[in-house]
């Protein structure tokens, strides 16, 4: 395997308007003409959303703002990037524990959340936010949801770590759940440009493919063993990445040839928690280790290091849309995005 080449980038802390904040690195001016020249343009931006609610994963709305799981809040927030304004919807009844883990954003413009203190999928209306619950069967109780994707075809599909994963029809409100293959441990999930839906087994260390007509998942098991396969994300070409989180690598899987690849984040703790394929093909990493945000060029096979200004940032997972990738700091209460223009 090549080794890879890193480099890190020294960062700034700036104070904004609108209360935001914004790291700059000293080539932050400089032109860009390749992708493995891109980091010279990176421009860094941090949102304070409201204290005490340990934002976890984060999805771009279709109204240009963006959605956030208030995990310890019990809530769903959406932050407007031009102002800092944010706004929280509860997503639990008076006496309830919501614990929202993932958000997406479905084909319907809505966001749909997992949400394992309420142990249900749930739909939050854009307009309107009222709240629709879509509960789990009492035989599948506290199945610790975790994130969830959509098919080609409007089926939402879900992980849940306590080792569950299942499908929603949202049309008709019908659930299927099934036992993960080899016990605990189902988390990311992802959709390829063809199709395909793959889910991470964080304890169990594999990524497995589903049959979307039977539901049966089928394991497939990358070269390290015990890795920690975390998360999953399908570049343009349908092929998956993958966080090892033990490992502190991040993976990738070739459907078409069965192929794995597998590089080591720089560092002396590397703990590779989410990754994302942004549109410009740069994959992007959170590094819980290093306290860094991590851009990996597949061309080059070089990584770009990202530390973060303030300690414990824990962001956790990523997502995007075109020229920017946000990400939100748990342990920071702000939400990340970087500008990638």
């Amino acid at each position: 395997m090549p080794t890879p080449t890193a480099r890190t980038l020294g960062m700034t802390l700036l104070l904004i308007a609108a209360g935001s904040f914004v790291w700059t690195s000293p080539a932050h001016a400089a032109p860009a003409t390749a992708l493995r020249d891109a980091p010279a343009r990176l421009e860094i931006k941090e949102f304070p959303v409201p204290r005490g609610s340990g934002p976890h994963d984060v999805a771009p709305a279709v109204d240009g703002g963006v959605w956030y799981t208030a995990q310890v809040g019990g809530a769903l927030g959406w932050l407007n990037p031009a102002t800092g304004e944010t706004r929280q919807i509860a997503l639990g009844r008076a006496g309830e524990r919501s614990a929202p883990h993932g958000v997406i954003v479905g084909p319907d413009g809505a966001p749909w959340i997992t949400d394992g203190g309420l142990n249900a999928i749930v739909r939050v209306d854009p307009a309107t936010s009222a709240v629709q619950r879509f509960s789990l069967p009492p035989e599948r109780a506290a199945a610790d949801l975790n994130t969830a994707t959509f098919d080609r075809n409007g089926t939402l599909w879900f992980t849940g770590q306590r080792g569950v994963y299942g499908r929603l029809n949202p049309a008709d409100g019908s659930m299927e759940v099934w036992s993960a293959p080899r016990g605990p441990g189902a988390y990311g999930i992802s959709t390829t440009p063809n199709g395909e839906v793959y889910f991470a087994s964080l304890a169990s260390s594999y990524i497995a493919r589903i049959n979307l007509e039977t539901g049966e998942a089928t394991p497939i098991d990358p070269p390290t063993p015990g890795q920690g396969a975390r998360r999953v994300w399908p570049d343009a070409d349908g092929r998956v990445w993958v966080s090892e989180w033990n490992a502190g690598q991040v993976g990738l899987y070739d459907p078409a040839t069965g192929a794995w690849r597998e590089w080591k984040l720089p560092g002396s703790n590397p703990m590779a928690y989410a990754v994302y394929v942004a549109d410009d093909g740069a994959v992007w990493l959170t590094d819980f280790g290093a306290n860094a945000l991590v851009r990996f060029d597949p061309s080059t096979e070089a990584f770009e290091v990202l530390p973060h200004g303030a300690p414990s940032a824990s962001v956790r997972q990523l997502a995007g849309r075109p020229g920017e990738v946000w990400g939100a700091a748990s342990g920071q209460d702000r939400l990340v995005m970087i500008s990638t223009r």
